[in-house]
C-alpha cells in the first residue's frame, strides 16, 4: 500500500536535488559563457599561395617527414566557411589528411560582393577551380591531382572533372548533391519548380543572403535546431569539452556567407529542378558537362542520416558514369557529422585516406634502367615479327639483337617505315632557328618557351581571355595597355597591371 507521507517526502527530495543542480549549473554559467564567446577555429598552420577576386587558395603545413606525390585539393561549398573541415585539432579532416602524409590545399571562396552577383557556375568551375587546380599542379609537378569536394563543392567538382578529366587523378565526393529525381530529400521538395522560383529571391536581394539560407536549413529540423541542442547544452554546461565543441559549431553555423545570385539561379534551376547533371544535359557557357568523361576513380562518401543531401541524392550517380572504379562509403552520421564527429575520424577517415593512397602511387619512368645481355636478347626475341612490317608499322632490327648476342653493341635500334626521323628533326630545327631569327629581328628577346601561362596568376581560363583580346604572347602582354585589354577581356584591372609588369620584366631581363 502506498504511503502518502513517503511520496511527499520523495517529491520534496527530488525538488531539492533539482534545485541544487540548477545552482551548480548556474555557477558554471559565467565560465561557460566566456568559453562560448572565445573559441578558436581553423587553427592548422597554412599559407595563401594563390588569390583571385575574393578567393584564397590555402596550402597547409605538412605534419609528416614525407608526403605522397599527388596532392589533394579540397573544394568546399559556396555556403558557410570551409573551416568546418578544420574545426578543432582532434576532429579536423585537414589534419587527418596531413597526418596520413598528404599535401593538402583548400579553396576558401570568400564572400561575394554586390559586384559579384553576376558570377556564374562557369566562372566558379572553369575559371576559379581550374586556376586553383593549375596552381596545385604547378607546385606539385603532377599532371593530375586528387580532388575532394564537399556538398555543393562536390557537385562543382563533378562538373570540373567532366570538363577537365585530364587534370583529375582521383575524385572524392562528400555528401555531394548529384541526383534529384524525387528522392533528394526535403530541400528537393521545397525547391521544386512548382513551388519555388529562385529568380524572385535574386531579383530582390542580388546575392542570396546568408540569413535567408540559414533559416531554411534550420527549419528542416526545427526541434533539433531550436530546442534540443540548447537542452543538451544546459545538461552539459559543466563539461568544458562539450561547451567548447558546442561553441565551435555555433561559431561556424553563425558565420554564413551570401551566394552569388546568378550561380544560385543556375544551381537551383539546372541541378535541383531539372536534374540536368544527372541526365547529362548540363551546359556551362555553351560547354557540355559530359559526365561520360568521368572515367577516373570515384569515391562517394555519404552520411546515412544526412537530411540535407540524403544518400539517394548521391549514390544513383554511380550508375550513370563510365568509371570502372567507383567506391561508396556510407557512414551512420549526419551532413556535418562526417567532418566533425569523433566516430567518423576514428572509423571513416582512415578508410578514405587508404582509398586515396592506393590510387595515388606515381609510377617512376626508368629510361636508363640497366638490363643484362640475356634480358635484352629475350626481349628482342619476343618482339621480333615473323612477317615483314607494313608501311608505318614499327619493327625490331634483328641485326641489333645479334650484335648484343655477340657482345658487340648494347643498344637496339627501332625504325619506322617509310619516314626519315632525322630529316624530320632537321626540318624542325631549321624552323625553330628561322622563328628565333624573326623574333630577334623584331627586337623581342622573350624565350620561345615562354607562354602566357608562365605569368604568375594566369591560368588557362585567363589565358583564353587574353588571347581572345588579341594578346597571344608574353611580348604582346608586355606591350599592351591595361585599358585596351580590360575592354575586351573579363579580367580585373589590378590583375592586368600586375601581369603586364611581370611580362615587361621578362622581356627586359632576356
Amino acid at each position: 500500500m502506498m504511503n502518502p507521507y513517503a511520496d511527499a517526502i520523495d517529491l520534496q527530495r527530488k525538488a531539492w536535488e533539482n534545485a541544487t543542480e540548477v545552482v551548480e549549473k548556474a555557477r558554471s554559467a559565467p565560465e561557460a559563457g566566456e568559453t562560448l564567446s572565445d573559441v578558436d577555429v581553423g587553427q592548422t598552420p597554412k599559407e595563401v599561395v594563390y588569390e583571385e577576386n575574393k578567393l584564397k587558395l590555402y596550402h597547409y603545413e605538412s605534419r609528416t617527414e614525407e608526403q605522397h606525390d599527388v596532392p589533394i585539393l579540397i573544394v568546399y561549398a559556396l555556403i558557410n566557411r570551409p573551416y568546418i573541415l578544420d574545426l578543432q585539432p582532434d576532429r579536423s579532416v585537414v589534419q587527418t589528411l596531413l597526418d596520413n602524409g598528404y599535401d593538402v590545399y583548400l579553396i576558401d571562396w570568400g564572400e561575394p560582393s554586390k559586384m559579384d552577383a553576376s558570377l556564374t557556375l562557369d566562372d566558379y568551375v572553369n575559371r576559379y577551380i581550374d586556376n586553383c587546380v593549375d596552381e596545385v599542379r604547378d607546385r606539385s609537378g603532377q599532371d593530375s591531382i586528387n580532388i575532394l569536394g564537399y556538398c555543393m563543392g562536390g557537385t562543382m567538382s563533378v562538373m570540373y572533372s567532366a570538363l577537365h578529366p585530364e587534370k583529375v587523378r582521383n575524385l572524392g565526393l562528400m555528401a555531394a548533391g548529384l541526383c534529384f529525381a524525387g528522392d533528394g530529400g526535403v530541400l528537393e521538395l521545397w525547391g521544386a519548380e512548382d513551388y519555388y522560383d529562385p529568380e524572385k529571391v535574386t531579383e530582390t536581394f542580388d546575392n542570396v543572403p546568408a540569413e535567408f539560407l540559414d533559416v531554411g536549413f534550420a527549419l528542416m529540423d526545427p526541434i533539433a535546431n531550436g530546442i534540443t541542442k540548447y537542452v543538451r547544452l544546459y545538461e552539459n554546461i559543466e563539461d568544458e569539452d562539450f561547451v567548447e565543441n558546442f561553441a565551435r559549431m555555433e561559431e561556424w553555423l553563425g558565420d554564413g556567407i551570401d551566394v552569388a545570385g546568378e550561380t544560385y539561379n543556375q544551381f537551383l534551376s539546372d541541378v535541383y529542378q531539372q536534374n540536368k547533371l544527372y541526365e547529362n544535359e548540363l551546359y556551362l557557357d555553351g560547354k557540355h558537362v559530359d559526365i561520360d568523361n568521368i572515367e577516373m576513380p570515384v569515391l562517394q562518401i555519404v552520411a546515412e542520416y544526412d537530411h540535407l543531401i540524403p544518400p539517394q541524392a548521391s549514390k544513383p550517380f554511380n550508375d550513370v558514369i563510365p568509371s570502372d572504379d567507383v567506391t561508396t562509403m556510407e557512414f551512420p552520421t549526419g551532413h556535418i557529422g562526417m567532418s566533425v564527429s569523433s566516430s567518423s575520424h576514428a572509423e571513416l577517415w582512415p578508410d578514405v585516406c587508404e582509398w586515396f593512397e592506393e590510387r595515388s602511387q606515381v609510377e617512376e619512368d626508368l629510361p636508363g634502367e640497366e638490363r643484362s645481355d640475356e634480358e635484352i636478347t629475350e626481349l628482342g626475341e619476343e618482339d621480333i615479327q615473323d612477317e615483314p612490317a607494313e608501311p608505318g608499322e614499327m619493327h625490331v632490327d634483328e641485326e641489333a639483337v645479334e650484335e648484343v648476342v655477340n657482345g658487340e653493341e648494347t643498344s637496339a635500334e627501332a625504325t619506322t617505315d617509310p619516314e626519315e626521323p632525322d630529316a624530320a628533326l632537321a626540318e624542325d630545327v631549321d624552323r625553330d632557328e628561322t622563328e628565333a631569327e624573326d623574333i630577334a629581328s623584331d627586337g623581342t628577346h622573350v624565350e620561345s618557351s615562354s607562354t602566357l601561362e608562365d605569368i604568375e596568376g594566369v591560368g588557362p581560363s585567363y589565358a583564353d581571355e587574353l588571347r581572345g583580346a588579341g594578346v597571344e604572347t608574353v611580348a604582346d602582354l608586355a606591350a599592351a595597355a591595361v585599358e585596351d585589354v580590360a575592354a575586351d577581356a573579363a579580367v580585373p584591372v589590378s590583375n592586368l597591371e600586375d601581369w603586364i609588369d611581370q611580362a615587361q620584366s621578362l622581356t627586359d631581363g632576356q
